[in-house]
């Protein structure tokens, strides 16, 4: 072998944190790889084995503080299987799952709170079996409620590396996600609108057909002798 072939080959170190992530049955963190080597400094050589891998077929990425090695995306094509077994969640499980993203640690209250209806435990229960939330220990206030978070594996799904990589209102209103939201709200805020037009300008119509009656009911009423002259009685007669 070649000086430069020698030059070109790992360090031991590399190829050990290569083995293990390869043999590993779930994503490990840099704590756990390091644990397994014996405490060995492993943050340089994974550096070194992502940018090793980087445009190959597979590559070395982190998802959620967790390494593992994974198809490259532009390949996920030709490795697709014909019948996919997909999870599909309901209107409010997807609700409840963007609010624990993009505010967690978050309470059930603080939930419900957000959506403006009430959450039952059947939704988060759903979340947490599928691994995409968890409970994250108990809110500091009267009564300790438990508070929720999204797991690593939520971002291991979604193809994310932490959750500052969630997309942006900017982002979100771009990709066209808002936008049925936005125009119900304002459907709706439209429909209350003329609703109290129309309740303010039957009110005024009221009004007027009181006072209008009120003018024939003062016309009708019979006149009072203003003069205070006595009618005289058919029996008395003058005498002069």
């Amino acid at each position: 072998m070649s000086e430069d072939d020698q030059s070109n080959q790992p360090d031991d170190l590399v190829r050990a944190v290569e083995a293990t992530l390869f043999a590993a049955e779930e994503p490990m963190t840099a704590d756990q790889i390091s644990a397994h080597l014996e405490g060995a400094d492993v943050r340089e050589a994974l550096r070194e084995l992502a940018a090793f891998y980087d445009g190959r077929g597979i590559a070395l990425v982190e998802r959620g503080r967790r390494w593992q090695f994974q198809t490259a995306p532009d390949l996920a094509h030709l490795l697709r299987r014909e019948k996919e077994q997909l999870r599909r969640l309901s209107r409010a499980a997807t609700e409840v799952l963007a609010i624990v993203a993009y505010h967690e640690p978050v309470s059930r209250a603080e939930i419900e709170s957000i959506r403006g209806v009430q959450t039952s435990s059947g939704t988060l229960d759903v979340l947490m079996e599928a691994g995409w939330v968890r409970a994250a220990g108990r809110r500091e206030v009267p009564g300790r409620p438990v508070i929720y978070a999204t797991t690593p594996e939520f971002l291991l799904h979604f193809g994310l590396s932490s959750r500052k990589d969630l997309p942006g209102i900017d982002e979100l209103k771009a990709a066209g996600l808002l936008d049925p939201v936005e125009d119900a709200f304002d459907d709706v805020m439209e429909q209350r609108e003329a609703e109290a037009e129309a309740k303010a300008a039957e009110e005024a119509r009221e009004a007027e057909d009181a006072a209008e009656r009120e003018a024939e009911e003062a016309d009708a009423w019979p006149e009072e002798d203003m003069t205070g002259d006595q009618p005289q009685d058919d029996n008395q007669s003058s005498h002069a």
